[in-house]
């Protein structure tokens, strides 16, 4: 019976001891602190009204609602440094989208391309509004032969 005990004591520390480990990396990335161009702006003003016009443009992962230029999530944090960073480096803008979606999926951009993932996005009101027409006139087609 003692080593029973023993036993599920053991294992319960064991689970302590793993459920704790697993939450460290969690508490690590809240305690960094934000990246140097998150929440300052570039020095020069034609650079940063670049970056927050490109801002204004990118998605939040995190919030999902919001552009990275209106959210205080850490990652958004973390993308407008990237943007500030690489505008004043001197890459462009459309380079930086490209690199963003490169790394984030199409999601990351309010204005997705055509590319041959997201083809479907943009085909299926296409498909849905000639469904819905063909419905229509097959279903005012009968009522006027059965007028008729």
């Amino acid at each position: 019976m003692k080593s029973v005990l023993s036993s599920r004591s053991m294992t319960a520390g064991l689970m302590a001891v793993l459920a704790a480990t697993a939450t460290i990396p969690a508490a690590a990335q809240q305690s960094l602190p934000p990246a140097p161009y998150a929440y300052n702006q570039l020095e020069n003003p034609a650079d940063e009204a670049e970056a927050q016009d490109l801002m204004l443009t990118l998605r939040c992962l995190k919030c999902q609602s919001q552009s990275i230029a209106d959210s205080d999530a850490p990652m958004a944090g973390d993308m407008r440094h990237q943007v500030r960073t690489r505008i004043a480096a001197g890459e462009e803008p459309e380079a930086i989208r490209a690199w963003l979606v490169e790394r984030y999926g199409d999601y990351v951009s309010y204005a997705p391309s055509v590319s041959r993932t997201t083809w479907p996005l943009f085909a299926a009101p296409l498909l849905l509004a000639l469904i819905a027409g063909l419905l229509l006139w097959r279903r005012l087609g009968k009522r006027k032969n059965n007028a008729a």
